[in-house]
């Protein structure tokens, strides 16, 4: 995809622009440097790559005036400008300048995205940042790099998961350029991800990524169908397909719920390890099994291998972050009449009010919600 869009002009402004970026991206991230050497290198790697991608996003507008532009990518990279549009104008989203841009990437994952969990718990193993404190995942450019970590990791008894990452969020410091690898996705797919990466943008509870994770989940699935049903129509087969993750996503978060208390069941026991460790490799093959029974009734969830990968705690808890507590979220829609913008700015102004616990400050808002239509 990279050389699809790699022919358009660069402005001349473009220049001092992309160097007045570099010298915010260098302040931010060279300021915890002090923090330590091993720290500094990871942090100086991070600006390095940030500051690669940011000098080499091109206007979308120069790579849609190609008259030898694959009809597909067209097609995608518009809809990336009317998704931008629509999370302005109809969902009061934070886009500023991102996504007018496209840069190119070699390669399928920007990141390899490091997470761990005790054998005993499925709370995350966390690492802190600046800026967006405490974390359950760590980002590494190189695979090795993050195989090597896990590895190190689980000497120390942990649990680990090394999954790759193909979009991000600055959170508001940079215009984000669309990555060309968002380009293999499909027009449904990358509407969801666009919203998903712009709630990142327009709001961020430090220190809770379960909350941020899954309510950008949430926004982004529900605004794609929004998306469709309003440039495409109700019935049309994008908004239909929308509609269908949507469901899925809904369906897949009561799914894990049921396997979370599966596994605390276990846990709170506090079994020795010889039968922790047979108790809980029988519940990880029976959630697989009865995600092999779910599986064919969800759409949109290719991108999930539950019944295809090892299972551990770190598994399961990379799933909980981004798919916690979903049908609260549709419960406000709900009490909203349908209007995402209004739910939209609900999520932030209880989330603001509740940093401590917005998911159970949302279920309370949500107690006079009326009941699901259909438990699917």
């Amino acid at each position: 995809m990279d050389g699809e869009v790699a022919g358009t002009t660069r402005r001349p402004a473009r220049a001092r622009l992309q160097a007045a970026y570099l010298l915010r991206l260098t302040a931010l991230v060279f300021a915890p440097i002090v923090l330590g050497g091993c720290y500094a290198g990871y942090l100086a790697r991070a600006a390095y790559e940030e500051g690669r991608i940011l000098w080499n996003r091109k206007p979308i507008d120069d790579a849609l005036a190609r008259g030898d532009l694959p009809a597909d990518i067209r097609a995608k990279l518009e809809t990336v400008l009317a998704v931008r549009k629509f999370a302005a104008e109809k969902l009061g989203l934070n886009v500023g300048g991102a996504y007018q841009s496209i840069a190119p990437v070699d390669r399928s994952a920007v990141v390899h995205v490091l997470m761990a969990a005790p054998r005993d718990s499925l709370e995350p193993y966390t690492w802190w940042f600046p800026i967006v404190g405490r974390v359950p995942y760590r980002g590494y450019f190189d695979d090795s790099d993050a195989t090597a970590e896990a590895a190190a990791l689980e000497a120390q008894g942990l649990d680990t998961m090394v999954r790759p990452a193909v979009a991000f969020s600055s959170l508001g410091f940079f215009d984000d350029p669309l990555l060309s690898n968002l380009l293999k996705l499909d027009r449904v797919e990358l509407a969801g991800v666009i919203i998903h990466e712009l709630f990142h943008r327009t709001y961020y509870l430090a220190g809770d990524a379960m909350f941020d994770e899954s309510a950008a989940n949430y926004v982004g699935s529900a605004s794609a169908v929004a998306f469709f049903a309003a440039t495409d129509g109700e019935s049309a087969p994008a908004t239909i397909a929308a509609r269908g993750i949507l469901e899925s996503d809904l369906k897949f978060a009561r799914f894990l719920l049921q396997q979370q208390a599966r596994l605390l069941d276990i846990y709170m026991a506090k079994p020795p390890k010889e039968e922790l460790d047979k108790r809980r490799e029988a519940a990880f093959a029976a959630i697989k099994a009865d995600y092999a029974a779910l599986a064919p009734s969800l759409s949109g969830l290719e991108r999930f291998d539950l019944d295809k990968q090892p299972l551990n705690n770190a598994v399961l808890v990379n799933y909980l972050i981004y798919f916690h507590d979903l049908d609260n979220f549709a419960a406000l829609v709900r009490m909203n009449h349908g209007d995402l913008r209004a739910t939209i700015a609900q999520i932030i102004s209880i989330a603001k009010a509740h940093p401590d616990d917005p998911f159970y400050a949302i279920w309370e808002a949500t107690r006079a919600a009326p009941a699901l239509s259909a438990r699917r």
